[in-house]
Formats: C-alpha cells, structure tokens, sequence
C-alpha cells in the first residue's frame, strides 16, 4: 500500500496544485478509476494494463472452450 501512495504522488500530486479540497479528491479519483485501474502498465501483471490482462484472459477463455 505505500507503494501506490508513492506512485500516486509522484505521477499526480507533485505535479499539481490544487485550490480545493474537492478538486483534489475528484483529480485522485479519477486518477485511480480511470488511469491506474486501467491504464497504467504493471509489473505484476506481465507489463500489461489491467484492461490489456483483462481481455488476454477472455481471449484464452474462448479458445479454451
């Protein structure tokens, strides 16, 4: 879990400056949802996105069955 929070503010955080609380939570928010849920390449996942694994499993489901 540290590990995200250093990413978060590494890739996010340091690089902005926020006028609101809200608009901080909406930015991570966002940030989580759509980038690192879904876009960010990880290590853990053979250097895919989670999308990009997501559709290689269903990819090997349909030729499995």
């Amino acid at each position: 879990m540290e590990s995200f929070w250093g990413t978060l503010k590494n890739e996010l955080v340091f690089h902005r400056s926020y006028q609101t609380r809200e608009e901080a939570i909406q930015d991570i928010r966002e940030y989580i949802e759509i980038f690192y849920n879904r876009q960010r390449i990880q290590k853990r996942l053979g250097y895919k996105s989670p999308a990009e694994a997501t559709q290689g499993y269903y990819r090997n489901l349909k030729k499995m069955a």
